[in-house]
């Protein structure tokens, strides 16, 4: 349908993976800009190369150029653009795949910039014209929904709200991520973490950092969860003191002890 996609969930669930792979399965170019607060024109979409500009200048005044007008044309020539991700993606000579994550740490003022992008794929160059894209880019626009994104950016968009992965899925991703560690220590950390989002916390354990914990648990030796293991690699599951010690005051043992009754054999 050539519409961006829009995807919301929580950090961690793999939006930013999903790009990521369609680049990869599409065999396509990945273009991402990460964004952040004061995000603006300059680092997102173009800047005029300022250093070549004042070169030009200087060359002009020593050749004793005289058509002033001609000199700022040229100053403002196509070559003279610096490229940032938003043009790049609409100047490539195939269908990249443009990633801008985490929109809703960028500013307002920067959705409105996109609107003309994501409808159009054009951007508007004040000095210079419209530049569109001949191969429209696919693009994927990730927000951890830290505040809410305007309709009209939204209406642009097909949405997508990413939940975290059941345990089958995540396992699988688990496996493919982490292929030394062993099939028992696989199984038993998903489903300590999928217990875990069950818990109130300042920020529930993504699939990232189900992966890390394995990754953790194999440097580590462990072979299965014992307590003492799961005490030692908590700052790896978790990334707020409170959450840690929460989960180490009870938390670790119930679901432990629910594991265990569970699958008696572990």
């Amino acid at each position: 349908m050539r519409r961006p996609l829009f995807l919301e969930g929580e950090a961690g669930v793999g939006k930013t993976e999903l790009a990521k792979a369609l680049a990869q399965a599409w065999d396509a170019q990945l273009i991402r800009l990460q964004c952040y607060e004061g995000l603006g024109v300059a680092e997102a979409a173009y800047e005029w190369n300022a250093a070549r500009q004042l070169m030009e200048i200087r060359l002009a005044e020593a050749a004793h150029v005289t058509d002033r007008d001609a000199m700022a044309r040229d100053l403002y020539r196509r070559d003279m653009l610096i490229e940032r991700p938003l043009l790049q993606a609409l100047t490539q000579p195939k269908p990249p795949v443009l990633l801008i994550d985490e929109l809703d740490r960028a500013d307002e003022p920067f959705e409105a910039y996109l609107l003309e992008l994501l409808a159009e794929y054009q951007i508007t160059i004040p000095e210079l014209g419209t530049v569109k894209a001949m191969f429209p880019p696919v693009v994927v626009i990730t927000s951890n929904r830290t505040r809410e994104i305007r309709d009209a950016l939204k209406r642009r968009c097909l949405y997508h709200w990413m939940p975290f992965p059941d345990a089958a899925r995540e396992l699988e991703i688990v496996r493919r991520r982490a292929p030394a560690a062993a099939a028992s220590v696989c199984a038993q950390a998903v489903a300590f973490v999928q217990r875990l989002r069950a818990v109130e916390l300042y920020k529930l354990p993504g699939v990232a950092e189900t992966v890390d914990w394995v990754n953790a648990l194999t440097a580590l030796n462990a072979v299965s969860l014992a307590p003492d293991a799961v005490r030692d690699t908590l700052g790896v599951l978790l990334k707020y003191q409170e959450d840690v010690e929460r989960v180490q005051e009870g938390e670790a043992e119930r679901i432990l002890s629910e594991l265990k009754a569970a699958d008696p054999i572990r």
